[in-house]
């Protein structure tokens, strides 16, 4: 009876120059590989990268014979490119990576095969910046950006993980001591969104920050807040001060007059309670404005 060749056979073989045609493989969905992990088969020769949703993965090996070993690149082709990359980031940090080359590794985990580097640049052109990108809402990134959801996904954990790190720089520390890095994740945070959001810092007797919580969203130029609810959730936690936070999605973090009596309601019910209102911040685009510092408190 003879023998049928495995997979491993074939492979050798091919490499060996003794078959010519391509090795097609389809990996069973039940095996210890994540099922419905990765994007498909990048096809930027038709100008985009198509999404293949929870089908086997399909590996290709092309009519190439081995290089000499002495070449100094032995492997030109896309899994050459990914190990140096990824051997580049190991030996080196990912810090010295330029935008489009980290958000083309980030890529690697959605695209299994497939050169990303285009869809990374072309991403970065339509958002404007890496950070844009990041920030910007999942159902516009896969809106006609060449994304899928496991790419979306991928990006998206990538954002919340530099927001947590960030809040992480300010947590159990004097907020007021630590103002510069409280302004660097509140700019991380709100500096991007589209629409308006009122959050407030719940701090302890030692000005430590006990929560951030988003007490409203409302639209590009208004946000609902309600001094009672403020007040009340203070209590709730055992608050005994609070920082104001909301952004300005136009960019301009200069206080509206609608943003200058909302802060001095919720003042003088927080004061009435014992509790101190430390600061109001507005996020603009890079800049933040201090109701302290600009005397707005009083």
């Amino acid at each position: 009876m003879t023998k049928t060749p495995g997979l491993l056979d074939q492979m050798l073989a091919r490499l060996r120059g003794q078959q010519h045609d391509p090795i097609s493989y389809t990996q069973p969905a039940a095996s210890h590989r994540a099922r419905g992990f990765g994007e498909g088969n990048a096809a930027l020769h038709r100008g985009r990268l198509t999404e293949i949703e929870d089908e086997p993965e399909v590996v290709q090996l092309s009519n190439i014979n081995p290089a000499p070993p002495d070449l100094p690149f032995p492997s030109t082709g896309p899994r050459g490119h990914r190990s140096r990359m990824r051997t580049r980031v190991l030996e080196h940090g990912a810090g010295n990576l330029a935008d489009y080359e980290l958000l083309e590794m980030l890529l690697f985990f959605a695209f299994k095969t497939g050169d990303t580097k285009p869809l990374a640049k072309s991403l970065i052109n339509r958002f404007g910046s890496f950070a844009a990108l990041l920030c910007a809402p999942a159902d516009q990134l896969l809106e006609n950006s060449g994304l899928g959801p496991h790419s979306v996904v991928a990006l998206k954990l990538v954002q919340d993980a530099a927001l947590r790190l960030a809040r992480a720089e300010v947590m159990d520390k004097p907020v007021l001591n630590n103002w510069d890095r409280l302004m660097d994740y509140l700019t991380a945070m709100l500096a991007r969104e589209k629409v308006e959001q009122f959050h407030i810092l719940f701090l302890d007797p030692r000005n430590r920050l006990i929560a951030d919580e988003a007490q409203a969203r409302g639209t590009v130029d208004h946000t609902p807040v309600y001094p009672r609810e403020v007040v009340k959730r203070a209590l709730e936690l055992h608050a005994t001060a609070l920082i104001l936070v909301h952004n300005h999605p136009s960019g301009d973090p200069t206080p509206s007059r609608p943003d200058i009596e909302m802060t001095a309601e919720i003042k003088e019910a927080a004061r009435v309670l014992g509790v101190v209102l430390h600061d109001h911040v507005i996020v603009g685009n890079g800049r933040c404005l201090s109701f302290r510092r600009e005397g707005l408190l009083t």
